[in-house]
């Protein structure tokens, strides 16, 4: 049995930049263990598996696994996955047409608009499947072992450390200098105690800057998902706009934020927050994508 694929950098107008993905567009016949063993031995942050929707109105339904687990909801997996399939004009061999899919996932119906120059397919952007989420707030202390910092590195004027999602946890913490963030890594066991699997995908470090050509730069840490650290992480970004806009009680707010300049692969996500009627905030993340490879896997 073969099964083909493709990878496709993300959030990045340049190959060998941005976070790199495999996509199995047509996974049918492969089960939940297979997926895994298949995402294990790409060793990316993510792999995503194509399989027919539940409901005939919708694209498809969407798995994503990091080389540990089965993940609800990912950023840079649901752009990618939506730039090759608009690409190859079918999905299952159902044509594709106009600017929109909707993916079906664990955490919800991702909605996605795709991004183009003329005719042609540069990206996508996608709307998180749920609104911001804030949850508990995190000490300081905790930030600070877990990730090689001091106490004194953590700005906290803007809002505490906390935990905060759109479909994933993710623990958010703001930094007072780009320095500190260049000089974050994390450390296993503080990691393991404190945040493990149940409670957060992993820790999300930021800095405001207007240098780099970003207004934020962010480093992610998930190393109990198999993900060390990530050069890309929509799920995680697209939910710090909705914090950063809360925190500053604004009704809308863009931010062009970078993330992997400090591994290497330096990545630009163009992500926004609305407030939404009910007072709580729609978040939406996007960027570009490159082709890299495609070949088959052997079952």
């Amino acid at each position: 049995m073969k099964i083909a694929f493709q990878t496709v950098d993300v959030f990045t107008d340049r190959r060998f930049g941005g976070n790199p993905l495999a996509v199995v567009p047509d996974a049918r016949g492969l089960d939940s263990q297979q997926m895994q063993a298949i995402a294990t031995e790409f060793n990316l942050a993510e792999t995503t598996f194509v399989l027919p929707p539940q409901e005939e109105i919708h694209s498809a339904q969407v798995r994503i696994f990091t080389p540990k687990a089965e993940m609800p909801f990912a950023g840079h997996p649901n752009v990618g996955t939506a730039y090759v399939l608009a690409r190859a004009g079918a999905i299952l061999g159902k044509p594709t047409s106009g600017h929109r899919l909707l993916f079906e996932e664990i955490a919800g119906l991702v909605a996605m608009e795709l991004l183009k120059n003329g005719s042609e397919i540069h990206g996508a952007r996608l709307k998180a499947p749920q609104p911001l989420n804030l949850g508990d707030t995190i000490a300081v202390e905790q930030i600070a072992q877990a990730c090689g910092l001091t106490p004194d590195d953590i700005e906290t004027r803007h809002h505490a450390p906390r935990l905060a999602g759109c479909g994933n946890w993710f623990v958010f913490a703001e930094l007072k200098s780009r320095e500190a963030l260049k000089r974050a890594m994390y450390a296993t066991e503080p990691f393991a105690r404190d945040f493990p699997m149940s409670k957060t995908v992993g820790i999300h470090l930021y800095v405001r800057t207007g240098n780099e050509g970003a207004d934020i730069q962010s480093r992610m840490f998930a190393p109990l998902y198999g993900v060390p650290e990530d050069p890309a992480t929509g799920s995680a970004n697209v939910a710090l706009v909705g914090l950063i806009a809360a925190s500053e009680t604004k009704d809308r707010l863009a931010l062009r934020i970078g993330q992997g300049v400090d591994m290497g692969r330096p990545s630009l996500l163009a992500a926004e927050a609305i407030r939404n009627p009910d007072g709580r905030f729609d978040c939406h993340i996007g960027g570009s994508c490159v082709p890299v490879m495609r070949g088959e896997i052997e079952l």
